[in-house]
């Protein structure tokens, strides 16, 4: 079992947005090959609160085959449709009925002032 990392994101509304996350088991980067990924931001903890943004394996995250990498990029736009604020967030890999939780945390949204 895979305990999850925290880590806070800061998030500038109408910016591109990319984050790498490396995952590995003692050190050795975890093959995520037949896995797809899901990640979601919302305002609470809640299944009911609507995702700000939602990103999937082939639409704003890429799961690498053997170097345990988790790219995950939202375009300009799907930021800029955030509304400014704190949110939560986690990203989950599937492979079947087995789900793993990689990392969890706050999601702060930055304000723009250029539009």
């Amino acid at each position: 079992m895979i305990s999850p990392g925290t880590y806070n994101m800061t998030c500038y509304q109408g910016s591109t947005f990319d984050k790498t996350f490396t995952a590995t088991n003692d050190s050795t980067p975890i093959n995520w090959t037949g896995y797809t990924a899901k990640l979601q931001v919302r305002q609470y903890v809640n299944t009911s609160d609507t995702a700000v943004l939602t990103l999937t394996t082939g639409s704003g995250i890429t799961a690498g085959a053997n170097d345990g990498k988790i790219i995950i990029s939202a375009t300009a736009t799907q930021t800029g449709a955030i509304p400014q604020g704190n949110y939560v967030y986690d990203l989950e890999l599937t492979s079947g009925s087995y789900v793993v939780r990689i990392v969890q945390g706050r999601f702060t949204v930055d304000g723009q002032v250029t539009s």
